[in-house]
């Protein structure tokens, strides 16, 4: 009896002894896990850091590349623009010597048919130009203005408002709502009138 109390405090010591070590072990694995747990926590933080810093880079690199795009999209448009104004420009000056063609042929002995087609032929020019964007600048009787307009003589009038545009010399247009060449003008100006000499010439006749 004795010696089976003894083999019972000896198994029970040994199981005693198996469940400590096997605690031990546990806890080994739970520290080893947790630091595991902490290390993957530092490099999933180190990740999320150079993954921000990244998409930061990218977000700068994207609004860099759009700015450029918005800057050669304007320098493209800008070229494509005073290229186009050339163009025009250089057809007004064939429209001004197909004017004045037309101008001598209806002075001259031209048959009528030859006058009414060169007639057509300058409408639809023009009608090609409006297309294009190309307008006319008024001029006779409106206010002179420096900005489509460019003065180069007078004639004294009293019958107009002073600056009024009296005759075009050469017709300006407008591109796109830009000047594309000023209109030159003739502009009215106001007679001044004499005062000493007119009392003069009053005393002389009393």
């Amino acid at each position: 009896m004795e010696e089976e109390c003894k083999e019972v405090e000896h198994v029970e010591k040994n199981d005693s002894q198996i469940k400590r070590d096997e605690i031990l072990r546990m806890n080994d694995e739970l520290v080893a896990a947790k630091e595991d747990l902490l290390s993957l926590k530092e490099e999933l933080r180190k990740a999320r850091e150079s993954s921000d810093n990244n998409l930061n880079k990218l977000k700068y690199m994207v609004a860099d590349f759009d700015n450029y795009r918005k800057q050669m999209e304007k320098q493209v448009g800008s070229k494509i623009e005073e290229n186009k104004a050339e163009l025009v420009l250089r057809f007004l000056n064939i429209r001004d010597d197909f004017v004045r063609a037309l101008e001598i042929a209806k002075q001259g002995k031209t048959e009528p048919v030859v006058v009414e087609g060169l007639e057509g032929i300058l409408k639809n020019f023009d009608r090609q130009l409006r297309s294009e964007g190309v307008m006319e600048i008024e001029t006779i009787e409106t206010p002179f203005d420096p900005n489509v307009h460019d003065a180069v003589s007078f004639s004294y009038r009293d019958d107009i408002p002073e600056s009024t545009v009296t005759n075009e010399i050469r017709k300006g247009y407008m591109l796109d709502n830009k000047v594309l060449r000023p209109s030159i003008v003739e502009i009215s100006k106001k007679i001044v009138k004499n005062s000493v000499n007119d009392t003069g010439k009053t005393e002389k006749g009393d």
